[in-house]
């Protein structure tokens, strides 16, 4: 475990709601579980929620020493992986995308550590020239309910990784049983990326950089640490950005 005097800084991208949203507030405001903070924070680093702004990327990227990409109610716009045509499924947050992918492509420029989690991991994928599945009971035969049902500090699937990647070396099995709160997954993968993890119906649940400090992600939600590969995924993330 890191000494506490010498937690990084990990920055996480909350999600973002507009005025009267769920009756929380007549203004604008971001939101963000719990977890997400308080896992980052038992994997030894120090977490901090980043504000939406495009041109505050510069300022983030020199302050952070890791970046957690982290899953949303909302899709990402289909036009930015070229498909004119939306499903009517997707739900776009178009400030929240234009800031994430602003600062993930300035993130990959400057090789700083890079945990995508679920619309993350899309994200990611994106950022890097990949495309997605916009819904999967639409394109995948015999999908799995990869919108589980029960609680989601539960389990729904196991996922098999991809023995010989960094994912595999860092969980240490070929088998993780993993939650599930997605419609949409990895379909064309980014060129610089590579495939770490699949679901039993073919489902992309994991991606990952081999030739960056640290660029991995993933379907489904580490910070419910349901398992020891969770806790091992967030561990190594929080050791690449300590600059381990």
């Amino acid at each position: 475990m890191i000494e506490t005097t010498s937690r990084p800084l990990i920055g996480l991208t909350p999600d973002r709601e507009e005025a009267g949203a769920y009756g929380y507030s007549k203004f604008p405001w971001y939101v963000m579980r719990e977890n997400y903070a308080t896992s980052i924070i038992r994997a030894g680093g120090l977490p901090v929620a980043l504000a939406l702004e495009v041109e505050l990327v510069p300022d983030i990227l020199h302050r952070i020493d890791g970046l957690v990409l982290t899953g949303g109610a909302f899709d990402i716009d289909p036009a930015l992986f070229g498909q004119p045509v939306r499903h009517e499924r997707v739900t776009v947050k178009p400030k929240r995308t234009d800031f994430e992918m602003a600062l993930t492509r300035a993130a990959l420029a400057a090789d700083l550590p890079i945990l995508g989690i679920c619309g993350g991991e899309q994200l990611l994928n994106v950022a890097l020239g990949g495309t997605l599945i916009q819904h999967i009971p639409d394109e995948i035969p015999d999908a799995l309910a990869h919108e589980q049902t029960n609680p989601r500090d539960e389990a729904s699937h196991e996922v098999e990784i991809v023995p010989g990647s960094r994912l595999y070396d860092i969980v240490g099995a070929g088998t993780l049983a993993v939650n599930s709160a997605h419609h949409q997954a990895v379909k064309e993968v980014a060129p610089s990326l590579a495939v770490n993890a699949r679901a039993p119906d073919g489902v992309i649940e994991g991606i990952e950089d081999p030739e960056r400090r640290f660029c991995i992600g993933v379907e489904w939600h580490p910070e419910f640490e349901i398992s020891i590969g969770d806790r091992r995924l967030l561990a190594a993330f929080t050791e690449a950005a300590h600059g381990g």
